[in-house]
């Protein structure tokens, strides 16, 4: 994966895509070759905007580009029906804003997912639908699923398979719009595997968080080569302390990164006391950017 605001490039070579009738498989490695053309460039550091207290919020934009960093995750919000990310005058305010500050929107999220599950709400299913639609029109390129708290998935057979099913029904719509879903969870490696082999479609992806990995007892980093280009973008997280004092090794990670040839997004999640948010937020930054230049 690399930037998931797609290139003008990018968007020419989707469209030949779809002109010429291909999967979204074969756009990948055009897309790939496109991108290998017109840069070298590495790695780019983002910010969930929960973790800065400003989820769906423009300011979230602000407060990152002061911080330092290239870009933000943004979460589409909670609601009872309508979720506040899928109001195109919210959309378009935040391709303003974001333009404004010269800072890019790095990719979406579904954290209301947590509170109504994917695998059981009929909610869910109908807001990925729309927050493709979203995405779309952001030209942003992964939406990541999260499948924490209510919608846990992990021992879960029955909740899998609807999940797998619902996926199935969403995925030709992602691939023809050429966004990715990312889906989050507690399962390893090998599970989220089987989910994409399941479903059978390039256009569902990995969206891999270290330290909840790490948090399980999984080998991240064989992890990480073991799931190779399943994975469609990265939290860079440490549950334990600032980044680089913690049980992450980022340095291991970067190693796992290139064998599997990804360069793109790092989005930094959560903060440590007592130190500020931006402080933290800084801080972690700066350390990685030792480790994930945005040139290599």
């Amino acid at each position: 994966m690399k930037n998931p605001v797609m290139t003008r490039r990018e968007m020419m070579t989707y469209s030949a895509c779809a002109v010429a009738g291909l999967a979204l498989t074969s756009c990948d490695s055009l897309l790939e070759s496109s991108r290998t053309k017109s840069s070298r460039s590495g790695f780019k550091l983002g910010v969930c905007d929960w973790t800065i207290g400003k989820r769906t919020d423009l300011a979230s934009l602000e407060i990152a580009k002061r911080i330092g960093l290239d870009g933000v995750q943004v979460d589409f919000g909670s609601g009872q029906d309508k979720l506040p990310l899928c109001n195109p005058d919210l959309q378009k305010k935040f391709l303003e804003e974001a333009k404004k500050r010269n800072i890019q929107i790095a990719s979406l999220a579904m954290g209301v997912l947590n509170e109504v599950p994917y695998k059981s709400d009929p909610r869910a299913e109908r807001w990925v639908s729309e927050a493709i639609d979203v995405a779309g029109a952001m030209k942003v390129k992964v939406i990541l699923l999260a499948f924490f708290g209510n919608g846990d998935v992990k021992n879960d057979r029955k909740g899998i398979d609807t999940v797998v099913e619902r996926l199935k029904k969403a995925a030709p719509k992602a691939e023809k719009a050429g966004v990715y879903l990312g889906l989050e969870s507690m399962l390893n490696a090998e599970q989220h595997l089987e989910i994409v082999r399941r479903v059978g479609s390039p256009a569902v992806k990995i969206y891999y968080d270290v330290a909840n990995s790490h948090g399980q007892g999984y080998d991240i980093y064989k992890e990480i080569r073991l799931l190779g280009k399943q994975i469609c973008e990265f939290h860079a997280k440490d549950n334990d302390d600032l980044y680089g004092k913690g049980s992450i090794d980022f340095k291991e990670v970067r190693r796992a990164i290139d064998d599997i040839g990804y360069r793109g997004w790092l989005i930094m999640e959560g903060t440590k006391m007592p130190l500020g948010v931006e402080e933290s937020c800084r801080y972690d930054a700066e350390y990685l950017r030792q480790i994930f230049p945005s040139k290599v």
